[in-house]
């Protein structure tokens, strides 16, 4: 099965193309420029090298976010135009989930099954998404939200009694309050916490197999908090 796989959900303009699990290419773009003006070059550069259309595709896979409002509905518009161009059904994935499968790559030696995805929303608070591994798949074990560090170790406190990995940005920038809190917390390495569109098209062929996929009608922005600009109407933080 190919497999296009979009994350834009980030400041990482991210495209990836895989058969099944297997990267065939990847491409990632971390400059000034916004996903707006660096989305479909990326995607046209990547068909022109592998000599593809996007009709040669079984299969698009899309991050819905958390993340970059703008960027999560650019991603999310253009992945359903395509699949309305080409009749290709697409799977969405969170970003959260997405990270959770970074792990799988990730070198550190630990029998965890407990994987916290943490993505930095500022001002103390985090995107967090509570996974266990089954056989490296990933069962969603909470509501995926958007608290403040504090709650969400709070909330982790339940499973205390297993080795929980972290990854993610807001991992990396709460790691002390982490390790102080969290007796049994292990971290993977730094190249494993940015979001990357090869973890969105892996977890979309594992979703795709369990019939979790659609049409154009099934992608829509995950939107765990308010926007920034709905926040500072409201004087909230």
């Amino acid at each position: 099965m190919k497999i296009l796989s979009i994350d834009t959900s980030s400041k990482i303009c991210s495209v990836a193309v895989l058969e099944d699990t297997n990267v065939i290419i990847e491409k990632n773009i971390d400059d000034s420029l916004t996903h707006s003006q660096k989305l479909m070059p990326m995607i046209d550069n990547i068909l022109n090298e592998l000599n593809m259309k996007l009709t040669d595709f079984d299969l698009f896979s899309c991050s819905i976010g958390p993340g970059s409002f703008t960027g999560v509905r650019i991603g999310v518009s253009t992945v359903k135009a395509f699949c309305d161009v080409t009749n290709v059904p697409a799977t969405c994935v969170s970003s959260l989930e997405g990270l959770a499968y970074n792990t799988l790559n990730s070198n550190i030696e630990s029998n965890a099954t407990i994987v916290c995805s943490l993505i930095d929303a500022k001002n103390d608070n985090v995107y967090c998404g509570i996974f266990e591994n089954e056989n490296d798949e990933f069962v969603q074990l909470e509501d995926l939200c958007a608290e403040n560090i504090n709650e969400v170790l709070n909330l982790l406190n339940k499973y205390s009694s297993s080795t929980i990995l972290f990854v993610g940005d807001g991992a990396v920038y709460h790691k002390d309050l982490i390790l102080e809190k969290i007796a049994n917390s292990i971290f993977v390495e730094d190249d494993f916490n940015k979001q990357t569109s090869i973890s969105i098209g892996i977890a979309g062929f594992d979703k795709y197999n369990k019939g979790l996929y659609g049409d154009s009608n099934s992608l829509s922005p995950l939107y765990l908090r308010k926007s920034q600009a709905e926040r500072a109407l409201e004087g909230e933080k």
